[in-house]
């Protein structure tokens, strides 16, 4: 089970993907939903914004948004902007191959998303038919270290 930080999707290092920089994989996360959602305005001002925060509040704001196609997005989103964030800073790529075949969770008890939906010392954390939560962003994460190990050879 692993669950450090420097794996967040917020944790600061700009990434580059198709010609734009992202200042975090949140920055991109959100601005992918907002080029889904076809919001311009929405895209350009997550970019400008410093934090991942003001990121995450934006993609609140996106205009025409639909639950089910985000809910059939979303994941390959974070796939795409991860193994962004950990191909372009090797020191970054060699922590999430050095975790092998862990199970990686974001242990937050108030994201039941991306999240297990449960604190890291939750008594329940090491067993995954008790997560109160998806964990999409440890899913992700271990998508992106099987593709890294691939790719690494």
């Amino acid at each position: 089970m692993w669950t450090r930080a420097v794996l967040a999707s917020g944790f600061h290092r700009h990434l580059k993907q198709n010609g734009v920089e992202y200042l975090t994989a949140e920055h991109y996360m959100m601005a992918q939903k907002a080029k889904l959602f076809n919001d311009d305005e929405i895209f350009n001002q997550i970019l400008k914004v410093k934090h991942p925060n003001e990121a995450k509040q934006l993609g609140r704001k996106i205009q025409h948004y639909d639950e089910q196609l985000w809910q059939k997005k979303r994941f390959d989103i974070v796939v795409q902007a991860n193994l962004a964030k950990f191909s372009q800073y090797t020191e970054l790529g060699d922590f999430l191959l050095a975790t092998h075949d862990r199970i990686l969770v974001e242990a937050s008890p108030v994201d039941k998303i991306w999240g297990i939906g449960m604190a890291q010392d939750h008594e329940h954390i090491q067993e995954p038919s008790q997560w109160q939560g998806l964990n999409l962003l440890g899913f992700a994460l271990m998508q992106v270290r099987s593709k890294l190990s691939v790719q690494c050879g």
